[in-house]
């Protein structure tokens, strides 16, 4: 089958079923008690309410657009059903009577916040823009600083010791036997040797002895 007889089909069920809800509806009415042009005006006023939801959803799907869908659903199913002889028509319960009349305002209500209850505007989440990629390169390693050594200070020169004039006289003493004995003049380290002394102090007594 093509696409325009598919077409063609739907269009004929839907006309179907759109008349005889429409005719429905009006039937209730009438049994309810609104009579002339105005048992005709509610099946025109389901439909409207089922148009003004269908364009809510077509934008949006929130949960008013479904509730109203519900009622006007609720309002063309119940008709139909109330007039497939379920219900006396004859005999139209109070309740029902006072549902019919309160539907056009209730109608007028739903057809009010559906077409002026502003949309969602939530702004979608922005992407962060793009950055290019920042790629670590690895920097020229500086030289590190030579370090030198600081150069030893000079050594100062060591202060004399003292030298108790007794030890002088004792070794003016052991000078002069040496010299008796062997002819010559005592050295330092001879002189060290006899007297048990460190070498400076020998020295510094050498030194005063010459």
């Amino acid at each position: 089958m093509s696409r325009s007889l598919r077409i063609d089909a739907v269009l004929v069920q839907a006309v179907i079923a759109g008349a005889l809800s429409f005719a429905h509806l009006h039937d209730l009415a009438a049994a309810a008690g609104q009579t002339g042009w105005k048992a005709w005006a509610y099946p025109v006023s389901v439909d409207l309410l089922l148009v003004a939801v269908w364009r809510r959803l077509r934008t949006e799907r929130s949960k008013l657009a479904w509730f109203w869908f519900l009622i006007a659903l609720v309002a063309s199913l119940g008709a139909n059903i109330a007039t497939a002889g379920l219900l006396d028509l004859d005999h139209v319960p109070d309740w029902l009577r006072i549902l019919v009349a309160g539907w056009p305002a209730l109608a007028f209500l739903g057809g009010t916040l559906l077409a002026h209850q502003p949309a969602d505007s939530t702004p979608e989440p922005q992407s962060e823009p793009r950055t290019a990629p920042v790629i670590d390169r690895p920097e020229t390693p500086v030289p590190a600083p030579e370090i030198t050594a600081p150069e030893p200070a000079p050594a100062l020169p060591k202060a004399a010791p003292a030298v108790p004039p007794a030890l002088v006289d004792h070794a003016r003493k052991v000078a002069a036997e040496h010299r008796t004995r062997t002819g010559t003049a005592i050295d330092t380290a001879t002189l060290r040797v006899r007297l048990g002394v460190p070498e400076d102090l020998a020295g510094a007594i050498a030194a005063q002895l010459a």
